[in-house]
């Protein structure tokens, strides 16, 4: 099954996003738990949860990807921060029990000259606070793309995370195509490659979506700027490998693309086009 969505907005909750997706022709979504740039989230309605479940339970939607703030920084150097940050995890997780056994992504945050190995930790602890056996929902490392003092940019650092964590069966990655490929892992020439390596380092069963971007940037720039999927340097050609990998296939693929509505139901049915 080809499980392909984008990004919409939560703004009138699961049930329209579902209507939304199957809309566009899509089957998955993901959305912000609440502003990408912080902030209180909305009130859950219980209604709209039943009626989003109701949709699901008739196989027309895969699962679905909840993406956490962007200011979420579990391993900023300043406290309060990443006790928001805590927080909110925490407070998110609680509130995706509603939609249970879907997927909670975050960027592992910005060690801000503390050092990788200070912001693992920090991040580390965090995650040991706020997870436990009894949550469904499976929370999951971003790739990064390496810019400034991002944690993330090599599967080296994903693995040294889950390393750290108690309960590290709660936990899995997301690989974004536009970050890997930024980050210098070539994605176009060598797909098998780093897909190896990944499953050397982290394990292919850890790996439970796909952001499907393009990249305004060369292989190994270190960015991070989205560009629409043919458009940028990962190419057409790449992106029908990737989405047809057999290491790949059932995993939910999101876009992230600078698009509107319209753009991404071209993309979706593009992708459709070159799914084999």
């Amino acid at each position: 099954m080809f499980y392909i969505g984008c990004h919409l907005s939560a703004s009138k909750g699961f049930y329209n996003m579902g209507e939304t997706a199957l809309s566009i022709g899509a089957n998955t979504f993901q959305f912000f738990t609440r502003n990408p740039r912080g902030g209180s989230a909305k009130s859950i309605d219980e209604m709209d949860v039943r009626k989003f479940l109701e949709l699901t339970s008739s196989g027309k939607i895969g699962k679905i990807v909840a993406h956490a703030p962007y200011t979420l920084n579990l391993c900023s150097a300043d406290e309060s921060i990443r006790e928001f940050a805590k927080n909110t995890l925490a407070d998110d997780l609680q509130r995706m029990e509603y939609v249970p056994g879907n997927f909670y992504n975050f960027h592992p945050g910005s060690h801000v000259k503390q050092g990788v190995d200070a912001g693992i930790k920090y991040i580390t602890e965090a995650l040991n606070e706020t997870l436990s056996p009894a949550l469904s929902t499976t929370v999951l490392l971003e790739t990064m793309a390496g810019k400034g003092s991002e944690i993330g940019r090599s599967f080296e650092e994903l693995r040294a995370i889950i390393d750290g964590v108690e309960y590290s069966e709660r936990l899995g990655v997301c690989l974004d195509t536009c970050h890997v490929h930024d980050g210098g892992y070539d994605i176009v020439e060598n797909l098998d490659g780093v897909l190896e390596e990944f499953d050397r380092i982290i394990g292919l069963n850890r790996l439970k979506a796909i952001h499907l971007n393009d990249s305004k940037n060369p292989l190994g720039a270190h960015k991070d700027r989205h560009e629409k999927i043919g458009d940028g340097y990962i190419g057409l050609e790449a992106f029908e490998r990737i989405i047809n990998h057999p290491s790949l296939s059932g995993l939910p693929f999101e876009l992230e693309t600078p698009n509107e509505l319209d753009g991404y139901a071209r993309e979706i049915a593009l992708l459709k086009n070159i799914y084999k």
